[in-house]
């Protein structure tokens, strides 16, 4: 059975960072971060491949830095300049299928979860 769990979440002031980790068998060939805003639906931020290759969603690219550490099985998300729109629960995901025509960003092509982890933004 497969388990993810996620670790440093907290509540930062703006402008703050933050460091999230997320320890996942080290076979998983796709690890990712999404979150899931108060109300909203859950989106993917980044995703690391099993050579280390990282593929950021668009809307977050600048201030999100995604990385994977082979040889303790972590996958850890850095953000920095927190803003409230960041405030969410952050998930840890895995896909087990390699194979994919683009690095899968969407919470449906992931079949593994973690329980998540919060990040509160205040201003």
């Amino acid at each position: 059975q497969v388990q993810l769990m996620e670790s440093g979440g907290g509540s930062v002031q703006a402008g703050g960072s933050l460091r999230l980790s997320c320890r996942a068998p080290g076979y998983l060939y796709w690890l990712a971060w999404f979150r899931q805003p108060p109300g909203k639906q859950r989106e993917g931020v980044a995703t690391v491949d099993g050579d280390g290759g990282t593929t950021y969603a668009d809307s977050l690219k600048g201030r999100f830095s995604v990385s994977r550490d082979f040889t303790q099985n972590t996958l850890r998300l850095q953000i920095t300049s927190l803003k409230p729109e960041d405030t969410a629960m952050y998930y840890c995901a895995a896909r087990d299928q390699r194979l994919t025509t683009r690095p899968p960003l969407r919470a449906d092509e992931y079949n593994y979860w973690g329980q998540g982890t919060q990040v509160t933004v205040s201003s």
